[in-house]
């Protein structure tokens, strides 16, 4: 492929950042609130001397309840609820026995989407904490979204002292049930370590940090600023790992073991340690193949059966992209560069 094509993307003009989908991970809701402490006069001071359209940030408390009670949710998980939301009924979801965030989830839809039509949001920024020991991640549902993988490689760049992954969950826009998936583009920005119900200043930091230079990047595209084509690592998800569990009780009967604790993103070989029973015994990865942990040992996970998930890795060719106008180089279309890459790769 000549390395002077380029892959002409649409400018953003709406992004929406996003905290307090889950109510009790803190660093996204104190800065959210932080974010929406900004006098109106000074970013509109800002604007008026852009030459082009300013950047529209729409900054949203996602789950007021839940924020309220420091809950993850109040009745069932938000960030679960997207999926279908297009074709949820509205008089359907004003009786007192739905979900509180299922109603939340059509709001939310009404304000950034509708997910998948013209009028969404052209980025969506939504902030998480985990405690699983993962560093900054970003998790989309697209390996091919060069908006967000040049985002995560600017990020790369700019952050080089905080661990950072890009993974990918591989689901359909049908399928996705985040609120990331309701704008054109989308990710959540994952942070950990942090327990639940705290806020730890040095992933604060981080997580402002990584929302500023994804802005800064979103600006310097607006602008027409060429970002070359480069390789980057994706973690795609294969599948999740559940508790060894009593057979009649359904209890846990083993925890993560040692060896393996905190260890996010470090290989694990078949016959590694896996879990280690409560009584002292040792069980080990039965896998086929060396993939990666992650979201090892989620304190939110025990209630879904996951005690850890398991990624492949892989290097992930991205393009030169620019904002769409007149360049002297070639330029290309997203459907066209995709087409011509799977073309080249025998796809």
């Amino acid at each position: 492929m000549e390395v002077d094509e380029v892959v002409c993307l649409p400018r953003l003009s709406r992004v929406a950042v996003c905290g307090g989908t889950h109510g009790n991970e803190l660093s996204g809701v104190y800065l959210v609130r932080e974010l929406l402490k900004v006098k109106k006069g000074v970013m509109e001071k800002e604007e008026e001397q852009e030459e082009e359209e300013p950047l529209s940030v729409l900054k949203v408390l996602s789950n007021p309840r839940a924020m309220q009670q420091c809950r993850r949710y109040v009745d069932t998980d938000l960030n679960r609820c997207f999926t279908h939301i297009v074709s949820l009924s509205p008089s359907g979801l004003t009786s007192g026995t739905v979900p509180y965030e299922m109603i939340r989830s059509r709001e939310l839809n009404a304000m950034l989407g509708p997910k998948g039509r013209s009028g969404a949001v052209d980025l969506v920024c939504d902030l998480h904490n985990t405690t699983a020991n993962m560093g900054l991640c970003l998790i989309a549902y697209s390996d091919c979204d060069w908006i967000c993988l040049h985002i995560f490689r600017h990020l790369q760049r700019k952050m080089p002292d905080i661990p950072m992954r890009y993974i990918h969950f591989e689901v359909s826009n049908k399928e996705s049930y985040s609120l990331d998936s309701v704008g054109k583009h989308g990710f959540a920005m994952e942070i950990g370590p942090q327990p639940h119900g705290v806020v730890r200043s040095n992933v604060y930091t981080a997580m402002k940090a990584g929302v500023q230079h994804m802005l800064d990047w979103v600006c310097f595209f607006n602008s027409g600023t060429l970002f070359e084509g480069e390789s980057v690592d994706v973690f795609t998800m294969i599948k999740h790992i559940d508790y060894p569990r009593d057979s009649e009780t359904r209890n846990i009967t083993a925890a993560v073991h040692p060896h393996l604790q905190d260890r996010d993103f470090c290989p694990l070989h078949p016959e590694d340690p896996l879990f280690q029973t409560f009584s002292g015994e040792t069980l080990r990865y039965k896998g086929n193949e060396p993939l990666y942990p992650f979201f090892i040992n989620e304190c939110a996970y025990y209630e879904k059966g996951i005690a850890l998930s398991l990624a492949r890795k892989r290097r992930v060719v991205i393009p030169t992209i620019r904002a769409g106008r007149r360049s002297r180089n070639k330029q290309l279309t997203y459907r066209n560069w995709l087409q011509r890459k799977r073309s080249e790769d025998g796809l």
